[in-house]
């Protein structure tokens, strides 16, 4: 791992380069973006970056403002800054092509954001269990964060979360109340500004969305469809909102047939 200085922030890196022998097509560059609060880059080391990077791409994870090794400023979390810290990445590491962007929940929601911004820097877009930052999703959103701050206020809730899912579970939870505690991110994805409805319309990058069949957001699939000009959507049987992790032999050939042909095949009506 790395740190690198990118617009005022210490950004946590790791970066897997590409097998000396490649699977077919030509090798893409693939920045790994991860959610929020209890997630850092090691869900992607652990899952889906060895695979990618085994098939040629070369891969990039980094830990966002606020999580695992990277910078925790006390303020400064809305969609906006997440998207501006991409962007910095990208120029620190002197990226001049279009890179694939992956994003797993609010991963997906700061892609989504930073390729409207900078759609020639995006070659395309795969997300798991994400949706667009909407006036909807940051007061959905900004709730779920001042409830689990509140929750972890008690004092038997960190206990109990080890003794039920285990010592990793609970090391991320006490990250995350770092975080929630430490921050005003939940205040700041409250009042962050988001795009207006209509201005999708214009964002011809094209986008993959996974989600599980047993999520909530597996039911936003048709609504993305008709938001994106270059969208598919993708439900996996079985599964909620952790299909990263909890399939990740499904999502890897997903990933690998988007890199290797599908994001070409996406044509705006």
């Amino acid at each position: 791992m790395t740190t690198i200085e990118a617009g005022g922030i210490r950004l946590n890196v790791e970066r897997l380069s590409g097998a000396p022998t490649p699977a077919p097509g030509p090798p893409q560059t693939v920045v790994l973006v991860h959610g929020i609060a209890t997630d850092n880059l090691t869900s992607y080391y652990f899952t889906i970056a060895p695979a990618l990077a085994a098939a040629g791409h070369d891969v990039l994870m980094y830990d966002q403002r606020g999580h695992g090794r990277s910078s925790r400023p006390p303020r400064g979390y809305g969609v906006e800054d997440f998207s501006s810290d991409l962007d910095a990445l990208l120029d620190a590491l002197a990226l001049k092509e279009p890179v694939h962007l992956i994003g797993n929940s609010f991963g997906g929601t700061v892609a989504l954001a930073y390729a409207l911004r900078r759609p020639e820097r995006v070659a395309g877009i795969l997300m798991l269990e994400s949706e667009p930052p909407t006036a909807a999703w940051a007061k959905k959103m900004s709730g779920i964060l001042a409830g689990s701050a509140h929750q972890l206020h008690d004092e038997r809730t960190l206990p109990w979360i080890e003794e039920t899912y285990g010592r990793h579970e609970a090391r991320l939870v006490r990250w995350a109340t770092r975080l929630l505690h430490g921050t005003s991110i939940a205040e700041d994805i409250a009042s962050c500004p988001v795009p207006a409805e209509e201005s999708w319309q214009s964002l011809h990058v094209p986008v993959c969305a996974v989600y599980g069949a047993a999520s909530d957001l597996a039911d936003t699939a048709p609504w993305l469809e008709s938001l994106l000009p270059r969208c598919r959507t993708v439900t996996v049987p079985g599964h909620g909102h952790s299909v990263l992790v909890g399939t990740p032999e499904t999502v890897v050939p997903l990933l690998l047939d988007w890199l290797r042909d599908g994001h070409r095949e996406l044509v705006a009506p």
